[in-house]
């Protein structure tokens, strides 16, 4: 199968779990598919450097910059520590794998008008190199950035996730002072709470279930024990502390009792 259609596949795959994901409702079944859309996000993400390298193969440019040294893969919004270091491996013409160093770096952040949702991305010196250096192509639901040969390395970074869907045509990529920015533009004027669906899902799964119906010390219950789930050791010390103290005062109000 063309490597074309592969790719064209994945991303009608990513598009559907996404779909699901926003459906779901079950947090079994969401775990699921969660892990299911970080492989096809894995592998969608490979599929997209092997079309590279076949391009410049077959555009008879032997000039691998990947193999200049270092690759740098900026992480999707700040997920890694900066300059967190990892082993990452590439594919020489003859194919043969080689490992070199990875460092992660940290996207500067993010903001949105009514029309677009903005990605910084920090890359010093990257206004020096040609304007072809720099790449970026978009999906519905992402988008994938890199800039070649800065002082010696690649620089890429995939978000297949985004919250909302983005109209391909109207996104583009500007180069400024140290920076790369990402405009993705919205398909609705609709506020985004987050940059993906995955951080939204990990703020939701982080959110205590409030029946509104229930009685409101039945929540607060919840949280607390939450809290003490959560909580290092520390944390369960002050609560049970709170807890005998507040049993104590009810135990000396009920003598009270007449």
């Amino acid at each position: 199968m063309d490597i074309n259609e592969l790719i064209a596949g994945f991303e009608s795959d990513l598009k559907e779990i996404t779909s699901l994901l926003e459906k779901c409702e079950r947090q079994r079944v969401r775990d699921v598919l969660t892990q299911e859309q970080k492989k096809v996000e894995k592998e969608l993400a490979k599929k997209r450097q092997q079309k590279l390298q076949q391009a410049k193969k077959d555009s008879g440019d032997k000039t691998d910059t990947t193999l200049k040294g270092y690759t740098v893969k900026i992480n999707n919004y700040g997920a890694f520590i900066p300059h967190d270091i990892m082993v990452y491996t590439v594919y020489t013409w003859s194919n043969t794998p080689v490992n070199v160093l990875c460092v992660c770096v940290c996207v500067l952040g993010w903001d949105q008008s009514d029309k677009f949702v903005k990605i910084y991305i920090t890359l010093k010196g990257v206004h020096k190199i040609p304007v072809e250096n720099v790449e970026a192509n978009f999906t519905e639901r992402g988008f994938h950035v890199l800039v070649k040969d800065l002082d010696g390395k690649n620089h890429q970074m995939t978000v297949n996730n985004l919250l909302f869907p983005i109209i391909v045509a109207e996104s583009s990529k500007k180069i400024k002072t140290d920076m790369v920015l990402v405009m993705c533009k919205k398909k609705s004027t609709k506020k985004w709470d987050c940059l993906t669906q995955v951080e939204k899902q990990s703020k939701e799964k982080d959110k205590p279930n409030l029946d509104e119906n229930a009685d409101p010390s039945e929540g607060l219950m919840s949280v607390l024990k939450k809290i003490y789930t959560d909580g290092d050791d520390e944390t369960k010390r002050t609560i049970n502390k709170a807890w005998a103290e507040s049993q104590e005062k009810k135990a000396k109000a009920d003598d009270f009792d007449f």
